[in-house]
């Protein structure tokens, strides 16, 4: 039976309904086998328990035949197996529990997968974005903030740029097709951002104040 532990949103991915003039350009999550290559590091995890049963099976031929070396590092290699089955487990709950959305008006980022929460960035606050695509077409898109907002690196991890820790910037992490999905969002924050905006001014300002736009 489908079970839906998001069931109560309005919107999938959204804790709440969109305006009239607000609509969704895309919607995906992170790839888990990627994320967990990227963000748990499990090549590097593999890797450390492949070298320490290598050397023990090179200590072990010392004092033990060939094929009893061997038989030294299996323990390695199962402790090995263990991790990177319990990483991929983590990193698939953490890509099940993610909905990243863009809209025409910002970044919308639900994540965490035993406290969830839901990051809205719109695009006059973002300054900059970076994105790193790979060749598989996986990629991780990251935004640089401007103004005042801070985000906590540890509470949003793993939707962060990597190691940029002093000031968090988020991220679309390990997700497929990134090279299209870094252009919608580049057209959707090219139009919000160019589109005029009209202030309203005080009396005291005067008639002929000129018209706010960004």
């Amino acid at each position: 039976m489908h079970h839906d532990d998001f069931k109560f949103e309005p919107v999938h991915g959204l804790p709440e309904a969109l305006p009239a003039d607000e609509h969704i350009l895309w919607q995906g999550r992170p790839d888990s086998l990627r994320l967990a290559i990227e963000a748990w590091k499990l090549r590097w995890v593999l890797g450390y328990f492949a070298a320490l049963a290598a050397i023990r099976v090179i200590l072990s031929t010392g004092f033990a035949p060939l094929p009893q070396a061997l038989l030294t590092g299996i323990p390695f290699i199962v402790a090995g197996t263990l991790a990177a089955l319990v990483i991929l487990g983590m990193a698939t709950v953490q890509a099940r529990s993610t909905v990243y959305t863009l809209t025409n008006k910002r970044v919308a980022m639900r994540i965490g997968a035993a406290l969830t929460m839901t990051l809205n960035l719109p695009y006059v606050c973002i300054g900059n974005a970076a994105a790193l695509v790979r060749r598989n077409g996986t990629g991780t898109i990251s935004f640089e903030l401007i103004g005042d907002t801070r985000l906590s690196y540890i509470m949003t991890w793993p939707h962060v740029r990597p190691w940029q820790i002093r000031r968090a910037q988020p991220a679309l992490r390990a997700i497929p097709d990134a090279a299209k999905v870094a252009a919608i969002f580049a057209e959707a924050a090219e139009t919000r951002v160019s589109q005029p905006k009209v202030a309203k001014l005080a009396p005291d300002q005067g008639a002929t104040a000129p018209i706010a736009a960004e």
